[in-house]
């Protein structure tokens, strides 16, 4: 039977073809791997279109000399590409605001994840994509499967390869349209061995290394199931935007059914076995029907321990609502395009389950495009002995309230029989039976189903007692009566039948509301709080009114050892070292423990990870008291639905945790740039005024020292006063470079030199505070040109090299070694290392020493303010390198500084005569 369309999806899919209709569509062309030919597919698909009259235009197309390639490019219209100079050299890049001012029908921009020079409008070519697509140009593009997000890390692994530019999953699962580019192995190699994949020399290292055959059938069975998850979900789409209800079975998946009973692990154990046969997804769902609250305490925790079974053996779980259980499994198997259904089948006992039809009978009445899967079992109770599946014994927990129900039903009866001896005379008897049946639906709607059931069958007894002749007794002398008293029954049991659903629900929909309304409250309050202390507060307040459970937040410090938060000592006194323990290592794997949980069940509390974006930002802590473990609230916690929603708090509270934090960094980083900037600004006035004076005191001191016939004393003392004003000079030089680098306000004259010529300018430069120490050069004779700026650079070696003669015993040589050196898929560089023979870099300090104003040694007494490495950073790295200290060895003790220098192409040299 065709079921309704939801009016809310109706004009959701409305907004949704509206928008589609205004935005251009993007078509990935999509690859396992490098080679198999998507830039080929894609010019393919481009020239046909061209034929059939449609406008396109190449904006970036990447043919990595592949003469096949280069050839579909003929008669389309290609972009020019933008310039971008970046560290001196011109980077060309696809140039978006040439594409959004030519607006073709369809543009083709090579690379998907292609990550944009500095300075260009977005940071990634996906971004760019993005603007065209929302200008309304239709986009073609490609990608490798390396390249999506969430199976980066998944091909780093299997390839040992960890390629760093990918896009989020959620461009990849948006566009419109994506094609798998597939190509066995065995030719891809072939490919690669032919030179149409990389040139010979990167070929040969490339067969090597990430192309190897194991590797390329991992990959393309990653790409064959990436693309098939996909076409799976714009089916199940299509059939929703639709409101189709038949099943497609295009994908096994299979629903396993369970209730509360003692073998329902055997059921699960029986659903994996077939979803491991099958290769199929599968699920493990509860019915929650109107006789859940009726269920023992101990039946509830074995349905629990039931789907953690189930989760361990891999299966999604879940719990539904519903009053018929057959309807409800057909139509949660219908939404998740199941197609196969397995329950579990007992023996039936007695006249009313012969009667009834079975679950299985009337699954497949209802759901005729299902494969119902039964398994045959015993029902057992609590005590392990065989009973009927229809036999639902009463609680002990809910005894008290059930023995309250069958007291009221009596006295109901008994006040609506006294109302009607005194209305009688007034009444026709079918008014009479009216009022019998409010009081079978007033105690049906407070007490529930067995109660109300009672209260039909009394009121038809009564009624037949006083008010059917003979009067006083339970015959009946007229056969019309009989009929009457059967019907008043039948509607009595149904009126309590009804009403005891309708208050289930009823109590359902409202814990929903309350929790939806408390998740909306959370979310609100966090949204405005300014410091920690009002997070957890809020947190601790609704968590308490929703869970009924006390709380704690365990939240790292700076050595990332978890501690209490907040003021709350009873929290603080709930947690004893050994729950410290679990919550430490909660933080630490970012997954659940404690209570209810697999992990550490033995703990005295239930403990969460507070998850957000980029980290785990604590742990929360349930903490229950004697009387909560008494009764069901562990229980009730480890239900699906109380566990998402707890799930959700916490993760509101990890996300207005993380969202502080990062305001207080941005605070923290504008008062540091504005303080960066008021040094500078201080230290450029100061050098600046320093200059001047300085230059005329060691002039002075020079002129001092040169005069004849002075004292030895005097003169040695004018030569401390113009070797100190040097050094003086020296650090006002240091100073007004930092300021200078930082400032923006230096350019690289980048000229041809050799390395050789630049030491061998700072070493002149040194020669006084060098005096005998003795400086070996180890250059090779094959030392190719270098472009750097000659200036900079020898400032930089003076200081590395001036750093070395402080701290450098007199007697050890300084060593200057360069050499050339390659990465893969990197362009060649230059390694320069300056090594002295000190104590070297104290442990954990090798980075921070090329921080400004940081010295390795805080209390040595060596002269210096800490800014001579800073200054080397940043001048290696204006010229596109890198420098670093490295770890002291212990067989060759001392401090080795290397930096690098990237390579260009060789300048051609005027031909000799």
């Amino acid at each position: 039977m065709p079921t309704r369309p939801n009016p809310d999806d109706l004009l959701d899919r409305v907004m949704r073809e509206e928008d589609r209709q205004s935005r251009g569509r993007l078509k990935i062309f999509f690859g396992a791997s490098a080679g198999v030919g998507k830039t080929y597919a894609m010019l393919t698909a481009a020239q046909s279109l061209r034929e059939q009259g449609t406008e396109v235009v190449a904006g970036i197309v990447e043919t990595h000399g592949r003469i096949d390639t280069a050839e579909l490019l003929a008669g389309l219209e290609q972009l020019p590409l933008r310039a971008h100079n970046y560290r001196d050299r011109n980077f060309h890049e696809f140039d978006l605001d040439a594409a959004l001012l030519r607006h073709p029908q369809v543009i083709l921009v090579d690379e998907l994840a292609h990550s944009n020079v500095a300075g260009a409008r977005h940071a990634k070519r996906w971004q760019d994509i993005e603007e065209l697509l929302h200008a309304g140009i239709h986009v073609y593009t490609t990608v490798n499967v390396q390249h999506i997000e969430s199976l980066n890390d998944v091909v780093g692994q299997i390839t040992g390869i960890r390629v760093w530019e990918t896009i989020p999953d959620h461009v990849f699962d948006d566009a419109d349209e994506v094609t798998l580019v597939d190509l066995p192995p065995d030719e891809l190699l072939q490919r690669l061995k032919q030179g149409k994949v990389y040139l010979p020399q990167q070929a040969e290292k490339a067969g090597r290394n990430f192309f190897r055959k194991g590797n390329l059938l991992a990959l393309r069975e990653i790409a064959l199931r990436r693309t098939a998850d996909r076409v799976d979900a714009d089916m199940r789409a299509y059939r929703a935007d639709r409101s189709i209800a038949q099943l497609w079975q295009t994908k096994d998946r299979i629903v396993v059914a369970i209730g509360a009973d003692a073998d329902e692990d055997q059921l699960v154990r029986a659903g994996a076995r077939l979803a491991a046969k099958l290769q199929a997804e599968w699920l493990v769902v509860y019915v929650d029907a109107p006789r859940w609250p009726r269920i023992t305490l101990a039946r509830r925790e074995r349905m629990l321990k039931t789907l953690k079974l189930a989760q361990s053996l891999g299966a999604e779980t879940a719990s539904i609502t519903g009053d018929d259980v057959a309807r409800a499994l057909v139509q949660f198997a219908r939404g998740c395009n199941a197609g196969k259904l397995v329950i579990g089948q007992s023996q039936r006992h007695g006249w009313w389950s012969r009667w009834r039809p079975s679950l299985a009978t009337r699954i497949a009445a209802q759901g005729k495009d299902i494969d119902v899967y039964a398994v045959a079992r015993e029902m057992r109770d609590e005590s392990g002995s065989a009973r009927a599946l229809w036999d639902h014994r009463p609680p002990e927990d809910g005894g008290r309230l059930r023995r309250r129900g069958y007291l009221w039903a009596l006295v109901s009866c008994a006040i609506t029989t006294s109302l009607a001896a005194l209305l009688i005379g007034y009444l026709h008897p079918a008014n009479v039976i009216m009022l019998y049946l409010v009081g079978v639906m007033i105690v049906a709607v407070r007490y529930g189903r067995s109660a109300s059931a009672l209260a039909s069958v009394l009121s038809v007894l009564a009624f037949d007692f006083f008010f059917v002749a003979p009067r006083y007794s339970v015959s009946v002398s007229d056969v019309q009566y009989l009929i009457t008293l059967l019907v008043m029954l039948a509607v009595s049991l149904f009126i309590s039948t009804l009403a005891s659903r309708l208050r289930h629900q009823a109590h359902v929909a409202m814990l929903r509301e309350t929790r939806a309304g408390n998740l909306y409250m959370l979310g609100k309050e966090l949204s405005t709080v300014l410091t920690l202390e009002q997070i957890l507060e809020i947190g601790r307040r609704h968590l308490g009114a929703v869970f009924g459970a006390k709380t704690a937040f365990l939240l790292p410090d700076s050595s990332e050892n978890v501690r209490v938060a907040g003021p709350n000592a009873q929290d603080v006194h709930a947690l004893n070292d050994a729950d410290l323990g679990v919550a430490q290592w909660v933080y630490d794997n970012g997954q659940p423990a404690g209570q209810g949980t697999a992990t550490l069940p033995a703990a005295q509390a239930l403990y969460l990870p507070l998850t957000a974006t980029m980290r785990t930002r604590g742990v929360l802590a349930f903490v229950n008291d004697v009387a909560a473990q008494r009764g069901d609230h562990a229980v009730q916690l480890a239900l699906p639905e109380n566990r998402q929603m707890l799930e959700i708090f916490a993760s509101q509270i990890a996300m207005a945790i993380e969202r502080l934090h990062y305001a207080e960094v941005a605070q923290d980083a504008l008062l540091t740039m504005e303080s960066e900037r008021l040094r500078n600004s201080l230290l450029s006035a100061i050098s600046h005024d320093l200059r001047t004076p300085l230059t005329s005191l060691v002039g002075s001191a020079d002129a001092l020292a040169a005069q004849a016939g002075m004292s030895a004393d005097a003169q040695a003392m004018a030569v401390t006063i113009s070797e100190q004003s040097q050094r003086l000079s020296g650090l006002v030089e240091n100073m007004l470079d930092m300021a200078r680098l930082q400032a923006g306000g230096v350019t690289l004259n980048r000229q041809w030199n050799t390395l050789e010529e630049v030491i061998g300018s700072a070493l002149r430069l040194l020669q006084k505070v060098l005096g005998e120490r003795s400086v070996v050069v180890r250059l090779p004779a094959d030392l190719p040109l270098v472009r750097f700026d000659a200036v900079l650079l020898e400032r930089v070696f003076a200081n590395l090299i001036e750093n070395a003669v402080k701290y450098a015993p007199q007697s050890e040589a300084i060593v200057i070694e360069a050499r050339v050196a390659q990465e893969p898929g990197v362009a060649g560089f230059l390694e320069i290392d300056v090594v002295d023979s000190g104590p070297g870099f104290p442990a954990g300090m090798e980075e921070r020493v090329f921080e400004k104003f940081t010295r390795g040694d805080a209390e040595s007494s060596t002269p210096g303010v800490g800014l001579g490495l800073a200054i080397c950073r940043a001048i290696v790295t204006a010229h596109g390198g890198t420098i670093r200290a490295l770890p002291v060895d212990v067989a060759a003790p001392g401090a080795r500084v290397r930096f690098t220098l990237p390579l260009e192409s060789q300048p051609a040299l005027p031909e000799e005569d």
